[in-house]
């Protein structure tokens, strides 16, 4: 288990910090920030070290191909994957590391690469060539991914309580959302208790588009279901 957390648009480098600050019990082996105060982008992480103990620090760059990334889980095949890609000329500078997969993967395949995910992931790569945000979740969604989005501005986080440390973001409970926690317990759907704060669903990914300021999500996955003989 690890911590995403992540701002698009004006900010204050201090926003970060407060964001993954309330994510350590999510990793509590290492902590990284990455700023680009140009794309106005700032990406943070906190690492509960599973694979590649001595390496694996996020935010991890893929600088040739203009790539930051930071990642939440385990993708199983990634083995068989880099085996692949480094037959194809890719150049690897870790050891194990399934988050270098990722970067070389997304670098070759574009927003298709989700499609050969083998495993449980949450991750949000920063495309400086193309200036947008894409992120994905896995089929079942075991890993968490909470977004926000008003005004020019556009965060996300494994928790969303990390949301709540951004000052621009209001801290107000959705009605509809607390009926249902009080009727089943739990939220149903792609919203939060909080107004504003959603979840991606499982199996879907996003496009932040930071010059329009579009968000854009979508299936990439549905379970399949034999027809009866």
């Amino acid at each position: 288990m690890c911590g995403i957390v992540g701002i698009a648009g004006k900010s204050e480098p201090g926003w970060l910090a407060r964001m993954h600050g309330v994510l350590t019990h999510r990793g509590p082996d290492d902590c990284g920030e990455h700023h680009d105060e140009a794309a106005c982008v700032r990406l943070g992480h906190r690492r509960l070290s599973i694979i590649d103990l001595g390496g694996g620090h996020q935010p991890m760059p893929l600088e040739s191909a203009g790539l930051w990334i930071v990642f939440n889980g385990e993708i199983f095949n990634a083995p068989e994957l880099r085996r692949e890609l480094e037959a194809v000329g890719c150049e690897f500078t870790s050891g194990h590391s399934d988050t270098e997969v990722l970067l070389h993967l997304y670098e070759r395949e574009g927003e298709a690469m989700v499609e050969r995910l083998n495993g449980m992931f949450a991750f949000v790569i920063h495309d400086k060539r193309r200036g947008l945000l894409f992120g994905a979740r896995d089929p079942c969604g075991i890993k968490p991914l909470y977004l926000w989005e008003e005004g020019g501005r556009f965060a996300f986080a494994s928790e969303a309580k990390a949301l709540l440390r951004l000052p621009c973001v209001a801290r107000e409970t959705a009605p509809a959302s607390l009926y249902h926690y009080l009727s089943f317990l739990y939220v149903p759907g792609v919203d939060s208790i909080w107004c504003g704060i959603r979840r991606l669903p499982p199996a879907h990914v996003f496009r932040y588009e930071m010059e329009r300021g579009e968000l854009e999500t979508r299936a990439y996955w549905r379970p399949e279901f034999p027809s009866g003989s």
